[in-house]
């Protein structure tokens, strides 16, 4: 089914509007959030009265009922900003908004997709200690407790977790791995029930005001109604299907920082003088300059397609891992380069460009690896193959 999303017209306002807020309030305040290590409370209110928090949420429940393609827009627009402020809303509307907006029951939507669309903070659980890349092996159960379930195990990693006040939970509901993973169910579960311990936020390389950590759940009782649509083993799919949405905002997220890094390294190369002239003048920075913004576009290219087939209703597995393998690659080949031109300023932290390059390092990790999306393109081109004999 296909999905037109917003008005294309009011679309474009908000995208104008966006970027305004952007380049005036969101970098300016860049140095506070990293001071900080937090976005200030104020812009993150501000954030929520514009519906960032809400943008693909239907329009009945309180939200600005984007596509897949206008999501992905606004995630590049808002990425040319410090990596926190994107980090803090996507998961309310990539990934445990569109869960429950897809899988869930009426009752389901009707009770939480308002509040994720009103900006309370959402997590994801799906990461664990001894299962990252190996999902399916998961070890946080969640067994029959009366009318509903006792969830018990950690979740590692997961960002928003010190501030979420709802978190989609995946779990096991059959101790025996069973064909097509469904032992993993899904659950939607309020963060301040009794027996969830947050830990403490992780020091990371990069990404300041981003914060990741664990979740400890110890008998925590939630309600039957939290098993999401109602069905156990639909876990594994909800958390594929919105994996992919996540890839789609990580390559996003990276053309939208790769882009910054590109525009800080060209005004440094046309003010910067060696030899007497600008360093610009040089053909290897130029070389460059020329490799970044041919590899960008590319990149933007591949999302766009990516997107435009999610909105058209297509499996888009395949593509979602290959936009977000070549943009996140590329995006830290740009961020390098944009150390490089630097020279020696690169490498000192008064200069944006050793940011860029900590800030990006994590794209080529989160939500899947690089090489896990070599194997799952590798996988479905070979199952495609193997099921008509050609991919294109």
């Amino acid at each position: 089914m296909s999905n037109p999303g917003m008005d294309a017209e009011v679309f474009e306002q908000f995208i104008d509007q966006l970027r305004r807020y952007v380049r005036e309030r969101l970098i300016p305040a860049e140095e506070e959030v990293i001071a900080a290590d937090a976005i200030p409370a104020d812009i993150l209110q501000e954030m929520r009265e514009m519906g960032l928090f809400g943008i693909t949420i239907p329009e009945e429940f309180g939200g600005a009922g984007m596509n897949i393609s206008q999501y992905i827009e606004t995630v590049k627009q808002l990425s040319y900003a410090s990596p926190a402020y994107r980090s803090t809303i996507s998961i309310n509307i990539g990934m445990t908004g569109s869960a429950i907006k897809n899988f869930g029951t009426p009752e389901q939507k009707a009770e939480w997709l308002p509040r994720i669309a009103s900006g309370e903070i959402a997590c994801f659980g799906l990461t664990e200690p001894g299962s990252g890349s190996d999902s399916a092996a998961m070890q946080t159960s969640a067994v029959r407790d009366g009318n509903g379930y006792k969830l018990n195990g950690t979740k590692r990693y997961i960002t928003n977790s010190p501030h979420a006040k709802i978190g989609l939970i995946m779990a096991r509901t059959s101790k025996e791995a069973l064909p097509k993973n469904a032992h993993v169910s899904c659950f939607i579960v309020d963060m301040t029930t009794p027996g969830i311990t947050i830990g403490k936020p992780d020091k990371k390389m990069g990404q300041s005001g981003a914060h990741i950590a664990d979740v400890i759940m110890e008998d925590v009782h939630i309600p039957g109604s939290a098993l999401v649509g109602g069905e156990e083993g639909k876990g594994f799919r909800i958390a594929m299907q919105s994996l992919d949405n996540g890839r789609l905002s990580v390559a996003g997220m990276s053309v939208g920082m790769g882009r910054r890094a590109l525009d800080t390294a060209i005004r440094y190369a046309t003010e910067r003088k060696a030899f007497g002239e600008p360093i610009a003048n040089f053909q290897l920075i130029q070389a460059m300059l020329a490799d970044s913004e041919a590899e960008l576009y590319a990149a933007e290219c591949m999302i766009a397609d990516a997107c435009a087939r999610a909105d058209r209703g297509e499996n888009i597995v395949r593509k979602a891992a290959a936009a977000k393998l070549f943009a996140s690659e590329t995006c830290g080949r740009v961020v390098d380069r944009c150390v490089q031109i630097y020279g020696g300023a690169g490498y000192l932290a008064e200069y944006p460009a050793e940011r860029f390059f900590r800030d990006a390092r994590i794209l080529r990790i989160y939500e899947g690896t690089s090489q896990i999306m070599q194997l799952q393109i590798a996988k479905h081109l070979l199952r495609e193959f193997a099921a008509e004999g050609a991919v294109w």
